[in-house]
């Protein structure tokens, strides 16, 4: 009965399946006020969702903005939208039942992040790690939010960077060009669900190749054939922008606005939200006026002229993103502590435990000698730098999330447990993905070593 019952917890479909019901929980219950919040009053999805309407109602990929209809947008890279799109399409623009489909989405997204989570924490720390990982995130609090409240590409993303981090993990040192081929195809899909995630595809890409770089030529030619499918998996999507726009665009316009948002004389600490166009009806009738790209270009230029001329205020600003980054701080807990409801002061204990585990399980893992301390080291350093610059949330955070998780899992059991330090089942030889010769290359074993 033993054997049974930890055969099942250790069951990835079992974890994959109570973590989709845990949040189907949360979401049945409010189901109603969640479609008259997200969808009467504020259209869900919000420029996400107004590009999916008019897709839907034959207008293109147009229109992101909810006060004013404006012409082509790039707003967005292409696959979160037409998902979207598919679903009105289908179940009708906005309607209750498209309400019901489009959530069911976002919850199965974020219960399958489960198996690569477990993927990541076992080829890193071991199995135990690894699933003790895996549940976790069932019942993670911004696991279980962001699916229920938020349409967006935000569970969507996470599954994705989790799968790309998993995918890197294992195919280090392969020589197998059907696997570049596919971690190429990944990395190409990111890119056209939210192009933040390719952040750190070099670092990645470039710990993945590095067993090879002794035999340069074989490298190259998995490298490169990695990069063409890569290539060939935005393409299309850059040429639309190109014929659409008249400019290079690879993948999204919107980092002037953003940029701009978060850098203007307007800005108390992090960004001014108010002056977003789809909440300014001035900025919405500039933006519908001017049309996209010039637009964008002005929102740049105006974003990089404060920078430049404000250094001081820019500095406080990033400070300001950081700790909201990591911590979801807008002012000093001294300040608000006393007055603050029981949840809030809940939401901030675990915010800032859930951010420092994270830190102090990518310094143990460093401590301990381990390989995979550099990929998920570069995914928690690189990632947020984008939003260091534009402006933060914990919703631009969610998507490394699952990394968050791992490395926090693993500075519980690093504490708790010496034996954790040094799994016995972590993977000590070389993978089937890796052949004698790749594992000879290698300069650092991929487990943890005493």
């Amino acid at each position: 009965m033993n054997a049974n019952l930890k055969r099942l917890l250790c069951s990835l479909p079992v974890i994959v399946a109570i973590a989709f019901l845990v949040r189907l929980a949360f979401y049945l219950p409010t189901v109603h006020q969640t479609y008259q919040k997200v969808v009467v009053d504020f259209p869900y999805g919000a420029e996400t969702g107004a590009v999916a309407a008019a897709i839907a109602q034959g207008r293109g990929f147009s229109s992101p903005l909810r006060m004013v209809k404006t012409g082509p947008t790039a707003w967005f890279a292409p696959i979160f939208p037409y998902l979207l799109a598919g679903i009105f399409k289908m179940f009708g623009v906005y309607s209750y039942a498209s309400n019901l489909v489009i959530h069911f989405f976002e919850i199965a997204f974020s219960a399958f992040t489960c198996w690569p989570i477990a993927a990541i924490g076992t080829k890193a720390f071991g199995k135990k790690t690894g699933i003790a990982a895996a549940w976790a995130w069932v019942f993670l609090p911004t696991a279980i939010f962001y699916p229920v409240v938020w349409v967006w590409d935000t569970s969507l993303a996470a599954l994705w960077l989790a799968l790309l981090v998993a995918a890197t993990l294992q195919l280090r040192g392969s020589d197998r060009m059907s696997w570049w081929l596919g971690y190429g195809a990944l990395w190409s899909a990111g890119a056209m669900i939210n192009p933040s995630l390719i952040s750190v595809l070099p670092p990645l890409a470039l710990w993945a190749i590095w067993p090879l770089r002794r035999r340069l030529v074989p490298a190259l030619k998995l490298a490169s054939a990695a990069a063409l499918v890569f290539a060939i998996g935005i393409i299309p999507w850059t040429i639309r922008n190109y014929v659409v726009f008249g400019k290079f665009i690879p993948l999204r316009s919107n980092f002037g606005l953003e940029l701009w948002l978060g850098n203007n004389p307007a800005v108390p600490d992090n960004w001014a939200w108010w002056l977003h166009p789809n909440d300014d009806l001035d900025e919405a009738k500039k933006y519908a006026r001017m049309t996209e790209r010039p637009y964008m270009e002005e929102k740049e230029r105006e974003a990089w002229a404060f920078i430049r001329s404000h250094p001081a205020d820019t500095s406080r600003f990033i400070l300001h993103r950081f700790t909201l980054y990591w911590l979801d701080l807008w002012d000093a807990p001294a300040d608000w502590w006393a007055t603050a409801p029981w949840y809030m002061k809940l939401r901030f204990i675990f915010n800032c435990s859930f951010a420092l585990l994270a830190w102090l399980g990518m310094l143990f893992a460093c401590r301990a000698r381990s390989a995979v301390a550099h990929p998920l080291a570069m995914v928690m350093m690189i990632f947020p730098l984008t939003f260091y610059l534009t402006h933060a949330s914990l919703r631009y955070r969610f998507p490394m999330d699952p990394v968050m998780l791992v490395l926090a899992v693993f500075a519980v059991g690093y504490v708790v447990s010496p034996a954790a330090r040094y799994p016995a089942d972590a993977e000590a030889q070389p993978s089937e993905s890796e052949s004698k010769s790749d594992a000879a290359a290698r300069e650092e074993p991929v487990t943890v070593l005493q």
